[in-house]
């Protein structure tokens, strides 16, 4: 890491581990490997792809698009190798540090001692990771068929940077938890800002599968006249979707697939009298195409957010159900708090859903009697029918 760049503030959960170590050396050792993997995450987290997309799909070949990406490749290897260089500095066949010659400390030592070997040796490991990726970053920018076509090479890029900062996530991640409980919330750097990007894909993804979902059956229905209408409004509801911030958090090759949809569904809309056959048969393609982008639950950062949020449901409904006969007010409270903490799994499940949309229209913090007992054990059995595997 450059001298010249501020230390990276690390999270409080990773100052406390850091402080409890006795070994004061192997404490700053460690320090110095967190502060890069820091740095390393936040620069392969700011680049914005959207400047290098177009807004075509059709492209020739173009080897000169490589002068124009050069740059991001040479950065990502160059903030990849700067964590490895200081993990190396650091780490490489250095010693751990001996116990202190107190008799009294000799066991708390030795279990220091261990566990400091444990880290050591997960970071060796996950750096042999992050130097074969940097090989593999090569090998894949050598290729004609990547550097010649921009979508493949955006979608390869983004890939690769994506890649990177899991595996520093896994090595901050693993490498802490060996001195004690952590989540990878309290301790890998932007892990939060992840989630809620990926929280937010999911979210507006879903409001867009409904839409189109709501199209498909407009257009099932139109008369001749009304085609090139519908044509005209899908276009606007994709416009619409291309400028929400979800969109820049796709994935280039998705994309590549709703740019080249929308091209074909602008053709249509332009067309005095289009084929209602033909419109029906883009929408169903195109209704299709947003429905596999659920896939986005299977996120691992995904996976793990939910069932936290799901837990943490339970147990504000199983409170608001001990409070509905003593204190409905107090049960009232608990079941908004669960059916705002359920947000975030908006677009897991469409069931689910539907009830979030509904709940967020109405007072739930102020309901009684019967109605309250009906929404506790409506979000109750559809958060019972969540797969949280």
């Amino acid at each position: 890491m450059d001298s010249a760049t501020p230390s990276p503030i690390l999270s409080p959960r990773l100052e406390e581990l850091l402080q409890s170590l006795s070994d004061r050396s192997f404490s700053e050792r460690l320090r110095k490997v967190y502060g890069a993997a820091s740095q390393a995450i936040t620069r392969l987290s700011d680049l914005d792809l959207l400047k290098y997309e177009t807004a075509h799909v059709d492209e020739s070949p173009d080897l000169s698009l490589w002068e124009e990406m050069a740059p991001v490749i040479r950065d990502t290897v160059v903030d990849v190798n700067g964590l490895l260089n200081v993990i190396r500095e650091q780490f490489s066949a250095r010693p751990v540090g001996a116990a202190p010659a107190a008799p009294g400390a000799l066991l708390a030592a030795t279990v220091e001692a261990r566990r400091a070997k444990d880290a050591s040796e997960l970071l060796q490991g996950w750096m042999q990771q992050l130097a074969h990726g940097v090989t593999q970053l090569g090998e894949t920018m050598r290729n004609p068929a990547v550097v010649s076509d921009r979508w493949t090479l955006l979608a390869e890029i983004q890939r690769l940077r994506e890649r990177f900062r899991e595996q520093i996530g896994n090595l901050v991640f693993e490498s802490a938890s060996a001195f004690g409980p952590v989540t990878r919330q309290q301790v890998v750097p932007g892990h939060e800002a992840e989630v809620k990007a990926a929280v937010m894909v999911r979210a507006i993804v879903a409001d867009l599968s409904r839409i189109v979902s709501a199209r498909l059956s407009k257009v099932r229905e139109a008369e001749p006249e009304d085609v090139q209408w519908n044509a005209q409004q899908l276009q606007t509801e994709l416009d619409a979707f291309g400028r929400t911030a979800a969109y820049k958090h796709l994935r280039a090759q998705d994309k590549r697939h709703i740019i080249e949809l929308r091209g074909r569904v602008g053709k249509l809309a332009i067309q005095d009298a289009p084929r209602k056959q033909e419109v029906l048969s883009l929408v169903e393609e195109l209704d299709s195409f947003v429905r596999s982008l659920s896939s986005v639950n299977q996120r691992q950062v995904l996976l793990a957010h939910d069932r936290e949020v799901w837990a943490g449901c339970g147990v504000r409904l199983e409170r608001a159900l001990g409070l509905k006969s003593t204190d409905p007010t107090g049960a009232a409270r608990a079941l908004a708090e669960a059916a705002a903490s359920a947000q975030s799994l908006y677009g897991r499940d469409p069931r689910l859903d539907g009830f979030l949309r509904k709940a967020r229209k109405l007072p739930l913090a102020q309901l009684s009697g019967a109605e309250l007992d009906s929404f506790i054990s409506t979000l109750q059995s559809l958060l019972a029918g969540l797969d949280m595997m």
